[in-house]
């Protein structure tokens, strides 16, 4: 097997010129070349030894197990990652139980990892489906923000609602809605609450986060997407936000969602692409594609996923094994997420995440 050494000077070029690119424009548009720069030369893979251990998103978790299995093939050492929640990974990460987490959200005052303790390192994006089970229904459902809001809060109970048909459905049964959530502390309630409060503001007055308040006795509690997923598709009737690699596994149907320039879309990777190139990056690298971000073709509840890393570790093995394994996420492991259902990002992010990571260390 042929395996590309990058040498130190090399290494150091690569981060120069992507910290330079920090200052440019975040619009640039979704490579879809593998063989362009952000699929250049890494670390000598084989020379890395150790394990390491992650924990956190169920969002991301099909696209960790899949670089984690071709890492394999390059690397003799072990990296394993546990899928439970974005808010579980946050307590791991702060409780030292892991060595880095998966987020699809922003560490919060309450969630355990204090500022300084970790860096946010962008690793894809992919759409929340808004997903259902209507038997007998084939066409796909169409909603606006203004529909889903109003029936996640309660205030449409039935598939035949006027409004839901006003969205350009018809014939719909008047089956009752079973409104399905997430009963963990969640990035995907998180994302998918901020796009309701962003997108309509008028109706969906709830205070959005990980965790929200709903109306009781309104809805379902299922843990992880996978969760909700299967009580969708066991429930007639069901209704609930879902990642779209888990809408996909379990052959769940979702809706077409209106997007802020007025067309109906439904969810895809091109997308999610889109609604990525329409969002503003900040400075930590993380960026909100899912605040209803205008753009024809947008899919606009779309979600970024991160990983928090430490800035420095004590054990410098464990320090190059984390520096390896992100480094060759995002580079050698581009060919794998379309596959699993993710967009990769734009070739500007990715240098600024590959420069982030050449940053961590070992404690002085």
């Amino acid at each position: 097997m042929n395996r590309s050494v990058l040498t130190r000077t090399a290494l150091a070029g690569v981060a120069v010129a992507a910290l330079a690119l920090t200052g440019c424009s975040s619009d640039n548009s979704p490579s879809t070349n593998p063989s362009s720069s952000t699929t250049s030369a890494g670390p000598d893979y084989s020379k890395l030894t150790g394990s390491i251990a992650g924990s956190g998103s169920s969002f991301q978790d099909p696209l960790e197990q899949a670089v984690i299995s071709a890492f394999g093939d390059v690397a003799d050492a072990e990296v394993t990652y546990t899928k439970s929640s974005s808010g579980q990974g946050k307590k791991d990460f702060a409780g030292g139980t892991v060595d880095f987490a998966g987020t699809d959200s922003k560490v919060g005052a309450t969630d355990g990892p204090t500022d300084g303790s970790y860096i946010y390192i962008p690793i894809a994006a992919a759409p929340i489906t808004v997903s259902y089970n209507l038997p007998g229904v084939s066409t796909a459902v169409k909603l606006s923000a203004d529909t889903i809001a109003k029936i996640f809060t309660g205030a449409i109970t039935t598939w035949n609602d006027p409004a839901i048909a006003a969205d350009g459905n018809s014939g719909l049964p008047s089956t009752k809605i079973s409104v399905v959530v997430r009963s963990d502390s969640s990035g995907t309630t998180s994302n998918f609450t901020n796009y309701l409060k962003a997108a309509s503001p008028t109706v969906f007055t709830l205070a959005p986060g990980s965790v929200v308040t709903w109306p009781a006795g309104l809805t379902t509690g299922a843990s992880g997407n996978g969760g909700v997923a299967q009580a969708i598709k066991q429930t007639a009737g069901a209704i609930g936000y879902v990642d779209f690699a888990d809408a996909k596994s379990a052959g769940l149907s979702f809706a077409d969602v209106k997007n802020k320039d007025g067309s109906f879309k439904t969810p895809s990777l091109a997308g999610a692409s889109a609604a990525v190139q329409a969002s503003t990056v900040g400075a930590d690298l993380t960026f909100t594609p899912y605040s209803n971000v205008a753009g024809a073709d947008v899919y606009p509840i779309t979600s970024p996923t991160y990983v928090l890393l430490r800035p420095t570790y004590s054990d410098a093995t464990k320090a190059a094994l984390v520096k390896g394994f992100f480094t060759y996420m995002l580079t050698q492991g581009k060919s794998l997420y379309e596959g699993k259902n993710y967009a990769f990002l734009p070739d500007t992010l990715v240098q600024q995440a590959i420069a982030k990571i050449a940053t961590v260390g070992p404690a002085a």
